[in-house]
């Protein structure tokens, strides 16, 4: 069987950006649902620090990476929606897209609109089916209609900067928090009504301010530990706290009893790869975050751009806050 050579980032044991190590390595043949795809453009998310550190443990040795774009190099037996020679993107389980070549389940790639870059398409993947699932299918009681407030933490993040456009585009009133002024203006440029830096202001205090006492529909939540007590306290009664992430650490156990005093509240603890589990919702979810995009409703933002062998450094920067909008790894 033939075999490729390709660069690929690993870690052998959880810990520090210092774990992540260049590896040469050789790539086979698809099977039977997979294709191989040369990328060229990968593109960096928080879960990607959360799997190197630990925090969703692993089996080691492992590929770091959740998503990418490039063309399709083979395609295994009994996949029909892509092809040879086809331009495609993707956020897929299981890890490894920090490399130039892979083989992978065809499940979750999807043909990239022409009129989309590859770097746009290894950007947004992760971070706008994310926004996708959570302002589409991520609803309080009664649905969300133009005119309702939602809280968006980290509002300039990649996610925050792909939601406060969406939700601008579907009529929603987004209270976005950031970590900086700078962070706060990038949200305001990018739709949110208004924008909140946490490390100045009290941000409940500010949502009760805002919403007149009536607080919002819904809190995305991808901070955890540090906004999750004052989060709750920002839902109108039978309002929905979406947690999504754990940037500042998990959230601690709580008792459910104290939901009911806060106004019969809702939570729930969101992923991505359960929305995309079969092949016809991803393409699905996919299909709404191309048609805006190429609409020109949401502009994906690349901010920061890394080579693979710096792969390390760009995981500081994430960490330490450093980063706005999206970050790729070029080819």
């Amino acid at each position: 069987m033939s075999t490729y050579p390709s660069r690929a980032i690993q870690i052998d044991q959880h810990g520090g950006p210092e774990e992540l190590k260049l590896v040469q390595v050789s790539v086979g043949e698809p099977g039977p649902g997979e294709i191989r795809i040369r990328h060229h453009a990968v593109g960096l998310n928080f879960i990607d620090v959360y799997q190197r550190s630990g925090l969703y443990p692993a089996p080691m040795p492992l590929k770091l990476g959740m998503e990418a774009a490039g063309v399709v190099e083979a395609v295994g037996e009994g996949v029909t929606h892509l092809q040879v020679g086809d331009r495609a993107a993707y956020a897929s389980q299981p890890p490894g897209s920090y490399c130039d070549l892979r083989v992978m389940p065809a499940k979750s790639v999807c043909k990239l609109p022409d009129a989309i870059p590859f770097e746009t398409g290894a950007a947004m993947m992760l971070k706008g089916l994310t926004a996708q699932y959570l302002l589409k299918r991520t609803q309080p009681q009664g649905g969300l209609q133009p005119g309702d407030f939602v809280l968006f933490h980290a509002a300039a993040g990649g996610v925050g900067l792909i939601a406060c456009q969406w939700a601008k585009a579907m009529g929603l009133r987004l209270i976005g928090t950031a970590g900086s002024d700078k962070k706060c203006a990038l949200a305001l440029a990018n739709g949110a009504e208004v924008a909140i830096n946490y490390e100045t202001d009290d941000f409940l205090v500010r949502v009760r301010e805002i919403t007149g006492g009536k607080g919002v529909k819904v809190v995305y939540d991808s901070v955890g530990k540090d906004t999750w007590d004052k989060s709750l306290d920002c839902l109108a009664p039978l309002g929905l706290m979406a947690s999504f992430g754990n940037a500042s650490g998990p959230v601690a156990p709580f008792a459910p009893g104290i939901l009911g005093p806060k106004g019969s509240l809702y939570v729930t603890r969101q992923t991505l790869f359960t929305h995309m589990a079969t092949r016809e919702s991803t393409q699905a979810m996919a299909d709404d975050l191309f048609a805006a995009v190429t609409s020109g409703q949401i502009k994906i933002h690349i901010e920061q751009r890394y080579t693979l062998e710096d792969v390390q450094q760009a995981h500081r920067d994430l960490e330490a806050r450093k980063t706005t909008g999206c970050t790729v790894l070029t080819l």
